[in-house]
């Protein structure tokens, strides 16, 4: 299918491996101009070459925490202004409600609320006076269904999931669209890093854990970071227009919602 978007210029925030990078090769592949960013200089080069290399399109690196305002205006100086904006960040660390401190919720609400708005208060006014634009922000299953021990994603989360609700229905009579895409269990270095601690907290090995998490996924397997990049960028196309302030769920069927 083509999508409509070859030309258009995209920033993905996180983008040096992972889903981040599944959404920018899917949008290059589409044939969008491409900023990425992320805190790792050697890995973020290293992606923009392979892109750079694969589909022929331009490719603009910048590491930096996007997290920081000083971070974000040296982001946001190179991209200018985009057609198409991919907000992405680590979650922070998984633990116990007594674990956490109001600095550990700050930095929570920094990476993965107030970052994101923060992006989109800068690209939004160019988007709507152009008529056209597209946001999607990586956000978590967590905010359909909470995970115990990631109480600091889903707090954050589920507040920019708030924030979205409303300003994507604001922005939709401009062109503009804006959804949020909730990864369930993929192969990156997130769940690596998830199947670790479960494993510790169990006295078990990781790959008994993995097999445990593997067990409450209908699919049976866990998902591709090239299958979430091409959810994001048909999201992103001229196709996905009707498609408003939605949260789109790409968890294998592990979450099973009546509505």
């Amino acid at each position: 299918m083509d999508l409509g978007i070859s030309g258009k210029r995209a920033l993905v925030t996180a983008s040096s491996k992972g889903l981040g990078r599944g959404c920018a090769e899917a949008l290059a592949a589409a044939g969008c101009d491409l900023v990425l960013n992320a805190r790792g200089a050697e890995a973020l080069e290293a992606t923009a070459e392979a892109i750079r290399a694969a589909y022929g399109v331009s490719v603009e690196a910048v590491a930096a925490d996007v997290t920081g305002e000083d971070g974000r205006a040296q982001v946001l100086e190179v991209a200018g202004q985009v057609d198409i904006l991919v907000t992405n960040a680590g979650g922070p660390p998984p633990g116990m409600w007594t674990d956490w401190e109001r600095e550990d919720f700050i930095g929570a609400l920094d990476a993965n609320m107030l970052t994101p708005i923060a992006l989109m208060k800068a690209q939004l006014p160019g988007m709507m006076e152009r008529g056209w634009g597209r946001v999607v922000n990586i956000t978590s299953v967590s905010v359909k269904a909470p995970v115990a021990v990631l109480g600091l994603s889903n707090a954050a989360r589920a507040g920019l999931t708030g924030y979205v609700a409303g300003t994507a229905r604001q922005v939709a009579s401009s062109g503009v669209t804006i959804n949020n895409l909730l990864p369930g269990i993929h192969a990156t270095d997130r769940m690596i890093s998830l199947d670790a601690g479960a494993a510790a907290r169990e006295g078990i090995t990781v790959d008994e854990a993995r097999a445990t998490r593997l067990a409450t996924i209908p699919t049976g397997k866990y998902g591709s970071a090239a299958d979430f990049g091409a959810t994001c960028a048909f999201l992103c196309s001229q196709q996905a227009q009707f498609i408003v302030g939605q949260n789109v769920l790409l968890d294998g069927g592990a979450t099973n919602l009546s509505m």
